[in-house]
């Protein structure tokens, strides 16, 4: 794949429960060094930090703290209660599934130079959202849903959203890759350098983008994980490990969405999203893109688990619907 578009690198990992895990990787972790990619390094998971997000909330409701069908204004107060917003009418499922109707934070910014090296506080990132007019659409992708998802968590629980997750996820399922960067600009451990492709004057040239503050995306898209820890925290959750099945089964109640956020066929739950298979039934899962890396995980109706990671993100839609293809042969393909 990455000599048909060019990409500067991918890794694949596949977890059959027939036949164990299986890993690939071609093209380069560092354009500069030409050291090759593998699927043992750590990537930015950027929106897949959604469904962990969506699951500790859901596991929330489970235990009757808070209700999946109750305005945010019970959990949040006032918060977003300006500039037309009214936070008695939008529900905690609707921010999980992107229909609350209210804008994302992120087209604030005009160019990633703006946020990349800045702390942002949550509440900071919730006002920014709430200067912008009300999107055209029922759906509407929206960070900042998953910002307001977390600082319920936060007022639920008394904790900060990070360790609920923590607590919840990542520690009891032993995601060793799957962490939460805070300020921290680096990726700790092995990873990859994270590329943008840019042309001018018929030049191409790369810039280098690993080195980034994540707070602007929080409880929608801090995380840093694996292609392992991405299978694995998939598996957990479809295999229905980590909330009952009232809780999944709700996960699972989809919308339809805007196929040019997102892509063709596929519909949004609460923090994940359903897409037919070509080899028949749905695969669950998400997938993140962030300046540099673009991570795509999930889990088919046989159990099969599969996470990919780019370290440059798609620069045309034929490229995305290539490694959309990757997901559909990883999933399908006998190996």
């Amino acid at each position: 794949m990455t000599g048909v578009h060019g990409l500067t690198g991918a890794a694949v990992r596949v977890d059959d429960p027939r036949c164990g895990p299986w890993t690939a990787a071609s093209g380069y972790a560092d354009r500069r060094t030409g050291r090759p990619m593998n699927a043992a390094m750590r990537v930015r998971a950027a929106s897949i930090t959604k469904s962990f997000t969506a699951t500790a909330l859901l596991a929330l409701a489970a235990e009757h703290r808070i209700s999946l069908d109750a305005p945010i204004a019970r959990y949040l107060p006032g918060v977003v209660d300006r500039n037309g917003y009214d936070g008695r009418t939008i529900t905690v499922r609707s921010l999980l599934r992107h229909t609350s109707g209210l804008p994302d934070h992120m087209d604030t910014f005009e160019t990633t130079e703006e946020f990349r090296f800045r702390h942002f506080e949550p509440e900071a990132l919730v006002e920014r959202a709430l200067s912008l007019p009300r999107p055209d659409s029922e759906w509407h992708y929206s960070t900042t849903n998953y910002v307001l998802a977390g600082l319920i968590i936060e007022r639920v629980t008394g904790h900060r959203a990070e360790d609920e997750i923590e607590r919840r996820i990542i520690d009891p399922l032993r995601l060793r890759d799957t962490y939460w960067p805070g300020d921290q600009l680096r990726i700790r451990g092995p990873h990859p350098r994270g590329y943008v492709r840019q042309g001018e004057n018929g030049t191409v040239r790369w810039t280098d983008y690993t080195a980034m503050n994540t707070t602007v995306a929080w409880t929608g898209g801090a995380l840093l994980s694996s292609p392992q820890d991405m299978s694995a925290f998939y598996g957990a959750l479809l295999g229905g490990r980590l909330l009952p099945p009232r809780q999944l089964a709700e996960m699972k109640r989809t919308v339809a969405l805007d196929p040019d956020r997102v892509w063709n066929g596929a519909r949004y739950g609460l923090g994940v999203i359903g897409t037919p298979l070509r080899c028949g039934g749905t695969w669950w899962g998400h997938a993140g893109d962030i300046d540099g890396f673009t991570s795509i995980a999930g889990v088919a109706p046989s159990g099969r688990r599969a996470a990919i990671a780019f370290n440059e993100n798609p620069s045309t839609k034929e490229a995305f619907d290539e490694e959309l293809n990757l997901v559909q042969t990883a999933l399908c393909d006998p190996r």
